[in-house]
């Protein structure tokens, strides 16, 4: 087996000191150019790598980061990582990307795993662990970035899309296009942003002078299962609806296949309007009318936050907030 290249190796081969080697690969300011040369041609002439573990514990920092999202299968979140792994990268950091399965308890498991390791700052999107939970982990672990979560204190950034003005803007929409008989596919109960755009569904009704009707209100998975699921059980208990807001894109799309089962067409029959405007929308038939989020924004603002408090732990940064806008095509 060959040899594993040391931090010795490379001082040997450069003529210096080993102290001297951890400064140039530091990029520390206390070595001349000629020297710091020097140390990186060996580097590279030996095939060194860093110990990971040991650059750690000489700068206190893992060059690393945790982002936390609860499905990697649904389509907004691989543009989110995008956003996030491209401004890492510009920053010198590594990403590790974990998975919850839309599970609180695999949540709590992976966010008290990566504080183990350690990583330098996590990045926790569409969390579905408790208010008492997160606050608890954000008390013992920062930095800390929370998408569409509310968490004001010193070491957590927040990054919030308007969830509640994009359903109001939903309902606008389809009560402009005729529609007063309107159901929401609002998404899991234990979601902030479920519950958000269910306010907004409610306000938008209230301030178009429509009733709000709690019990065309079905929750469900944020699935394409998920929606054709909600979307069957609510218009045959419902056959009035004549449209639907969704919790996301992925829902609207099921909800869309569920209308086709039951001899509805979209949007004669039933009007569907989605959230987030995911790249699948604009190519299915027929395309789908929705809410757009910028994704790899969300993405990059994150992440430039995180920096923000890896400069300076103590900050409790304003919370960033993204707009979003309505996309008008074939399903409404």
């Amino acid at each position: 087996m060959k040899r594993r290249i040391t931090i010795e190796d490379v001082a040997r081969a450069a003529g210096v000191s080993r102290q001297t080697v951890s400064r140039a690969i530091n990029s520390r300011s206390e070595i001349s150019p000629a020297t710091y040369e020097r140390v990186m041609e060996a580097v590279r002439r030996l095939g060194y790598h860093p110990s990971w573990v040991a650059r750690g514990l000489a700068t206190h920092r893992t060059g690393a980061w945790g982002l936390v999202v609860p499905d990697i299968t649904n389509p907004f979140f691989p543009e989110i990582a995008r956003g996030v792994q491209d401004t890492a990268r510009a920053g010198g950091y590594s990403v590790f990307l974990c998975h919850t399965d839309e599970s609180a308890a695999t949540e709590l498991q992976v966010l008290n795993a990566l504080a183990a390791q350690p990583v330098d700052g996590i990045l926790l999107f569409g969390s579905r662990i408790s208010d008492a939970e997160l606050a608890d982990f954000a008390t013992s672990y920062r930095p800390l970035i929370v998408l569409n979560r509310w968490l004001e204190q010193a070491g957590v950034g927040m990054v919030l899309v308007d969830n509640h003005g994009g359903a109001a803007m939903a309902v606008q929409h389809l009560v402009e296009r005729g529609h007063r008989h309107i159901g929401l596919l609002a998404g899991p109960p234990s979601s902030p942003s479920s519950l958000e755009r269910a306010a907004g569904y409610r306000d938008g009704m209230t301030a178009h002078g429509l009733s709000v009707d709690e019990s065309l209100i079905v929750p469900g998975a944020p699935t394409l299962e998920g929606g054709a699921a909600a979307a069957t059980e609510l218009l045959m208990r419902r056959p009035e609806v004549t449209a639907l807001v969704t919790y996301n894109d992925l829902v609207a799309l099921g909800a869309v296949q569920a209308c086709a089962a039951l001899g509805r067409a979209v949007p004669a029959d039933c009007a569907v309007i989605g959230f987030d405007d995911i790249r699948l929308a604009s190519l299915v038939s027929p395309a789908l009318t929705t809410i757009r989020v910028d994704k790899y924004r969300l993405g990059t603002l994150a992440a430039l936050c995180l920096m923000t408090l890896l400069d300076d732990p103590s900050t409790c940064p304003r919370p960033i907030r993204v707009p979003v806008d309505l996309v008008v095509r074939a399903s409404t």
